[in-house]
């Protein structure tokens, strides 16, 4: 297959984790940038991954996918984001047992400063950077500190994983098909405290509350599930998500490229510009579709006094991390 643009270059880091390894497949085959898009794949590691790493590669190559141009396996920052288009931020320091919330963000600020850095002086100018690696609202924040020249815009955090949990519930309880469920909004943080809001959702094209009739769920035990998955998913297989967290990270890059349909919208998390008189800055989960190649917010939504109230504490939530990380000497 012959492309006239050349390959898009693909960073991945993190990439022999379980989160990595299920998407890279799925990125070699086209599912994230389009079936007409070829890729050139940088496996991001760190030195004592490499060779597991360089397992995924071999494997990679035996699958043979005609999109696939190139693969490099790399514990170098410099090398890894060398003129990347699309960088997945999928690495992270996971919390260890007796590690204190100010430890975590002490560890993921040197490990995203270091590579928002080299985003800055290495990649493309127009480069879209997602980070799925937790606490990810506020690791985006500080890549996109790190690299000022950058456009802050082009940093975002996975909520789409939110996004599409709370799309799951809806179906399940419904029996209705994911793809005629619409217009889901998750507001503020990729935490227990983000806001699940349905009330401009459809199902079916039916308003979703209209289609339920069931507030008390809708506002209780679905918001609780769609806040609380993640926590309920290592409880029961011993392990984070990996699956449906690279699935998510594919469908946000894979809207951001090639647009989100005309009639819906999907969460983002990127900084805040002071719509929804959420502070500026803050990464932070929003309703948005992408056009072009860019995103745009959808404006003027209606809330209602539980969700007014309850962004208020998502807010607050990601506040306190920022000012965590001020305190380490981090401007963000």
């Amino acid at each position: 297959m012959s492309d006239p643009f050349g390959p898009i270059r693909v960073t991945v880091t993190g990439a022999a984790g379980n989160i990595g390894y299920a998407a890279l497949f799925r990125i070699a085959a086209g599912a994230m940038l389009g079936r007409e898009r070829s890729v050139d794949l940088r496996l991001l590691e760190v030195p004592q991954a490499v060779d597991a790493a360089e397992g995924t590669a071999m494997e990679l190559a035996d699958g043979a996918f005609p999109l696939l141009r190139n693969i490099t396996v790399t514990d170098s920052l410099e090398t890894a984001f060398d003129g990347c288009d699309v960088a997945l931020l999928i690495g992270a320091m996971p919390r260890k047992q007796g590690m204190h919330r100010s430890d975590l963000l002490a560890a993921n600020a040197e490990i995203f400063t270091a590579q928002g850095r080299a985003i800055g002086e290495h990649a493309d100018e127009n480069v879209r950077v997602l980070v799925v690696g937790n606490p990810a609202n506020t690791n985006a924040a500080i890549a996109r500190a790190a690299a000022p020249d950058i456009r802050g815009d082009n940093f975002h955090a996975m909520m789409r994983l939110d996004h599409n949990r709370a799309i799951g519930q809806l179906s399940s309880r419904t029996g209705v098909s994911a793809d005629k469920i619409a217009r889901v909004t998750v507001w503020g943080n990729h935490s227990n405290t983000q806001v699940p809001d349905v009330d401009h959702a459809f199902i079916e094209g039916v308003p979703a509350r209209e289609r339920i009739q069931d507030d008390a769920w809708l506002d209780g035990e679905f918001a609780s599930t769609v806040a609380n998955r993640g926590a309920e998913i290592i409880k029961a297989r011993g392990a984070s998500s990996a699956a449906s967290a690279a699935n998510a990270a594919i469908d946000h890059v894979r809207n951001w490229v090639l647009g989100t349909p005309a009639d819906d919208w999907v969460t983002i998390a990127r900084p805040s510009h002071g719509e929804y008189g959420v502070p500026e800055g803050l990464v932070f989960g929003m309703p948005a579709r992408s056009r072009d190649g860019d995103w745009h917010v959808v404006s003027d939504l209606e809330r209602s006094e539980r969700v007014l109230r309850l962004t208020e504490a998502t807010i607050a939530d990601l506040e306190g991390e920022r000012d965590a990380v001020r305190a380490l000497g981090i401007t963000i």
